[in-house]
């Protein structure tokens, strides 16, 4: 993965309505893994649209720091 924010969010403009695995790390060795369409970019955050099918929530949005502090790892599919 880049190692600063703006190669972050250059990357995730060029992928933009493609599918992609989001891994939160929820702390003690716990991930959640997540599987959607990377729908927006913005200048701090990022949105997924949800597979309705695994998933309650329908969007979640995430910072690029939470990918460069390695809390959030993206996988395009």
């Amino acid at each position: 993965m880049p190692k600063d924010l703006i190669e972050i969010k250059s990357l995730l403009d060029d992928k933009v309505g493609e599918e992609i695995i989001v891994t939160v790390q929820m702390g003690r060795k716990k991930k959640k893994e997540r599987k959607g369409i990377l729908k927006e970019t913005y200048r701090s955050v990022f949105i997924v649209d949800l597979d309705q099918e695994h998933n309650k929530i329908g969007r979640v949005s995430f910072s690029y720091q939470d990918v460069l502090t390695n809390s959030v790892e993206l996988e395009f599919v």
